[in-house]
């Protein structure tokens, strides 16, 4: 009966809290509106263009966001996009009813610099090139009929100069910000009452908004603390009495909790931050591939009365960043995932594109079982940032910055560009790390960054660091590019590496166009071939990388590698090695087609730590003809593959790099080629299979849009593939055939990407690559049906229809968000509650060393930490060390970081208690080696030099400046350097 009755009270009392809500909702006076139509765009500079009568009836209409050198994108190379003054106009309309509060503008971001205008009065100028700014307009606009007007004059120069100090910034860049120019990202225009909750926009406004987080998370149970503050500011007349309250809402739509919060009040003109906070329990916390997102709505309320509402969609987790490895809601987890521009461009389109085509890529790297992106150099915008938190995609979010530290009103730039962008992005769950720098930062710099994340984001449980930082006491995680770090300490991930380029279009050698892989010509005055890769190799290349980082995963050790990113995740407009004019060093190109090293990263990553659910990839195509013999590889988290031909077995592949097997001399024949991995028992885990296609017989076309349809605002798209198939729908992978293609409708054409003249950018006619390629079309701002019809000589012709509908706009606002539509990814689901990985081997500690020369220093091998080492004299008979360890015990592995370890190879005799157990030469490496040896027991281990070492650097790796990316120490030949060591029993 008890029971029964408090059912009845939940049930009774569950309809007053909604109703309560929505009333509450109901009174507020904040409106935030979409400020992106009806803009007028003139290239070049214009007199009196600031003014409000000037005359802007010739200038081209756009809708943001909208960069006014878009056609640049892929057609030409990084340096030459189009620089120079523009100008943006809008006219637009404020309802009589908002007359008396307050008007604000956020422009998510201007590049580079920009004046600003209102009705002809200058507002301010926001020049980083980077970050979100705001303005109060509320005493600039007119209400009712009578019309205002906006205009911004905008220099995207490559070496524009900030007016105060005419010092440049360090990130406007030629080799890796593109510069897509203007007002390419989104702007909106907010109302609030005079007593309202800040923006999140420090520049212009010096205003830090509303932040929400949670604390004493307890994941098993699914609860939380979550916590709201907001700014708030009264800019009535008078003091006034606020009291605050918070509501969380679901994803279903239900408010789970209301939270009472404090009361204070402010007097006339005064800003305060006010809080509330309470446990709320049945929490479903934000994970990779699980972009489970609440609104939080916080509310104001003056007389009683909830004037202001502002709703904050954010998610909740739990981290930790300790021992050389990262916790997400109590799960180790390894970093894999990509460097990625933040410019995370589109050919004919650079970055303005909508809300879902952002998820729609972000989303890939997910579905390639990445977890993490690393946007390089600055910060990315905050629709992409909003996208990854949909996604699941963890973030390393920059400020800004370039290939070195600085000093002086640059370095100064770059705290200021990484304080706005915490206080704009930190309620965004998916970012978990911020990085200060491109580069090693000084210490003092490193602290001055960490007072800054501790002052805006003391409780967001994000690391802050930066590139290097190997000895760092300040910096909470760090990490070479191209090399393997490992700690106990804070957790090092690679920034970047296998920076190797492939053309999508090229298979291997024995398809056409017949591309020798590696073929192309010099980097400055270097080999190339790295840079020219074909699917095969640059597949295979990606699979070595990563078992750099694998074998020294969280199990294997205490001193870990904390995983590390590939770069890039899609082909960009940046700097280049290859023959082509953009960086091809995706997984997928620049219409975010998959090559094969998007498939092998979905067979190496499928798991937090270890892998955790099988895959198999043949990689290639099985369209040959009578001629072909060749090697044919697989890429498996099996313990052995076999390989069968038209119901023939084929036998075993070779196993190397863990993931990589490879069949010799494979006589094509037409067929089915199917590989089968097996587990270490012999099971069946998984497979893959290859059919020979027929002759290219048609032409077939699908779209990709928005889950809410096509919207025609003039900046929604359409993403449209077309493919070669045979007669029984298969696409023909080795099809290049010339497309053409014919579209009428309310639709602009911006197209695609192919090798060719200017990329066939724009082009109305382009091939398919791999028997596959795509095009974007735009909308315009009439809705209707859109026809686009593709032909080929030889194939039967395909069409399909697409409808946009209209947007819903007065005066030059609306209340549509595409971001708000879109669905969280979940695939995934919640965070297991199993280990990530299995203990592979336990270490046995170093406790002592002895040396024949530099004995002082013998500790600095086994120190964790890669900036020290021990180097013997180079005296005949003293180059040796040997080191006690912490009891006798089975010896089976030995682990090395030496000296020069890409370019030196040292000869050497390794002994435990007198017995020999290895005598060789060392390999190069990217960083550490693994010596495996026969079982040996023992407690002390003895390395000595037995002759010269070698130099010669394995890896050709060539800096953008043209230097080779080297580390060389102590050249002597008759040298023996260690870094780090480790013994392991298994």
């Amino acid at each position: 009966m008890k029971h029964i009755f408090l059912y009845l009270l939940i049930a009774l009392l569950l309809p007053i809290q909604s109703f309560a809500s929505k009333q509450t909702f109901n009174e507020n006076e904040r409106a935030k509106y979409n400020f992106n139509p009806g803009w007028l765009l003139f290239i070049g500079d214009a007199s009196e263009a600031s003014q409000q009568k000037f005359d802007d009836s010739s200038w081209k209409k756009v809708t943001l966001p909208h960069a006014f050198n878009e056609d640049d994108a892929f057609k030409v190379a990084i340096d030459n996009h189009t620089t120079g003054i523009v100008w943006y106009r809008k006219h637009f309309k404020l309802s009589s009813s908002d007359k008396g509060k307050k008007v604000f503008l956020e422009f998510e971001g201007v590049r580079q610099a920009g004046e600003f205008y209102v009705n002809g009065k200058a507002i301010g100028i926001h020049e980083n090139g980077v970050m979100a700014c705001g303005f109060d307009i509320s005493d600039l606009v007119n209400f009712g009929k009578k019309e205002n007007v906006i205009a911004v004059r905008i220099d995207n120069s490559w070496d524009y100069k900030e007016k105060k100090s005419g010092t440049t910034f360090q990130w406007s860049n030629k080799n890796f910000n593109a510069n897509y120019g203007g007002l390419p990202k989104n702007v909106n225009l907010h109302i609030t009452p005079k007593v309202y909750q800040t923006l999140p926009l420090y520049s212009n406004l010096q205003t830090t908004g509303t932040y929400v987080y949670a604390k004493d998370i307890d994941i098993k149970k699914k609860s939380a603390i979550i916590c709201a503050e907001s700014e708030v500011k009264n800019e009535t007349q008078k003091p006034q009495e606020i009291s605050f309250e918070a509501f969380v809402e679901d994803m279903d739509g239900n408010i789970v909790k209301e939270i009472k919060g404090e009361t204070k009040t402010l007097a006339a003109g005064e800003k305060g931050i006010i809080k509330a906070n309470e446990k709320v329990d049945g929490l479903h916390f934000w994970s990779w591939g699980y972009g489970y997102l609440y609104n939080v709505y916080t509310v104001v309320r003056v007389n009683g009365k909830a004037t202001d509402v502002v709703k904050t969609r954010t998610g909740f987790r739990k981290t930790k960043y300790e021992k050389g490895m990262i916790w997400l809601n109590d799960r180790i987890i390894q970093m894999k995932g990509y460097a990625q521009r933040t410019s995370n461009e589109w050919p004919a389109v650079g970055m303005s594109v909508p809300a879902w085509l952002s998820d729609f890529s972000n989303s890939l790297m997910v579905k390639s079982n990445g977890n993490l992106v690393r946007w390089m150099h600055i910060t990315p915008w905050k629709q992409d940032v909003e996208s990854c938190d949909r996604v699941g995609l963890i973030q390393a979010m920059p400020a800004g910055d370039a290939e070195s530290d600085i000093t002086g009103r640059k370095w100064e730039q770059r705290t200021e560009v990484m304080r706005d962008a915490i206080i704009y992005n930190r309620n965004n769950p998916s970012i978990l790390f911020y990085e200060c720098g491109n580069e090693n930062i000084s210490e003092d710099h490193m602290k001055e960054m960490l007072a800054i994340r501790n002052l805006y984001d003391p409780c967001g449980g994000r690391a802050i660091g930066s590139r290097e930082m190997l000895s760092s006491k300040t910096a909470e995680y760090g990490g070479e590019m191209l090399y393997i770090n490992k700690s106990a300490r804070h957790p090092m991930w690679a920034m970047e590496y296998s920076r190797d380029e492939g053309l999508r279009k090229y298979w291997d050698e024995y398809t056409a166009p017949f591309h020798k892989n590696g073929d192309g010509p010099l980097y400055r005055g270097a080999s190339a071939f790295d840079y020219n890769r074909n699917q095969d190799s640059h597949a295979i290349e990606d699979i070595i990388r990563w078992y750099d980082y694998y074998r020294e995963r969280p199990g294997t050790g205490e001193r870990v590698s904390s995983g590390g990113v590939n770069i890039v995740f899609s082909d960009t407009n940046t700097h280049f090695r290859g023959e082509e004019n953009y960086r091809r060093s995706g997984e997928v190109d620049a219409m975010r087609l998959p090559k094969d090293g998007f498939f092998v990263h979905q067979v190496m990553w499928d798991g937090w730590v270890d892998v955790e659910k099988p895959h198999t990839h043949i990689i290639g195509h099985w369209n040959y003809t009578p001629q072909v013999k060749k090697d044919i590889y697989v890429a498996s988290s099996g313990n052995k593959v076999e390989l069968i031909l038209n119901g023939k077995s084929l036998g075993y592949g070779e196993q190397s790099y863990q993931f990589l097997f490879t069949f010799k001399n494979v006589q094509w024949e037409a067929g089915n080629l199917i590989a089968i991995s097996y587990d270490k028992d012999g099971k069946e885990i998984s497979r893959d299979e290859l059919h020979t296609a027929g002759a290219p017989y048609a032409i077939r076309m699908k779209s990709y849009q928005s889950p809410d349809g096509l919207i025609a605002n003039g900046a929604d798209m359409a993403l449209v593939e077309f493919e070669v198939v045979d007669k029984d729908g298969n696409r023909c992978p080795t099809a290049n055939n010339l497309i053409s293609f014919n579209m009428n409708g309310p639709a602009e054409w911006r197209g695609g990407i192919a090798q060719g003249k200017d990329n066939y950018i724009l082009a109305k006619e382009l091939p398919v690559e791999c028997g596959v390629n795509r095009v974007l079309i735009r909308t315009l701002t009439d809705a209707g049906q859109i026809n686009i019809t593709a032909s080929s000589a030889g194939l039967q012709a395909a069409s399909i229809a697409l409808a946009s509908k209209a947007m819903k706009q007065e005066n030059g606002l609306s209340a549509y968000f595409q971001g708000e539509k879109l669905p969280s990814y979940l695939e995934r689901g919640e965070t297991p509650s199993t280990p990530s990985f299995t203990v592979s081997r336990i270490p046995i500690h170093i406790v002592k060393a002895t040396a024949g020369s530099n004995e002082d220093k013998a500790n600095f091998c086994y120190d964790d930490n890669e900036e020290s080492e021990w180097v013997s004299s180079g005296k005949q008979g003293e180059n040796w060390i040997a080191y006690e360890l912490e009891r006798n015990d089975t010896i089976s592995e030995l682990v090395f970081k030496l000296n020069g370890w890409r370019n030196k190879t040292y000869p050497i005799r390794i002994t435990i208690d007198g017995k020999e157990v290895f005598k060789g030469d060392t390999e190069k490496s990217l960083g550490y080696i693994t010596i495996p040896i026969n079982p040996t027991y023992g407690k002390v281990v003895k390395v000595e030099l037995t002759g010269e070492n070698k130099e010669q650097d394995a890896y050709n790796i060539v800096e953008i400046t043209g230097k080779k990316e080297i580390k060389e120490q102590g050249k002597s030949s008759n040298r023996l350097g260690i870094i780090e060591v480790e013994v392991y029993k298994k």
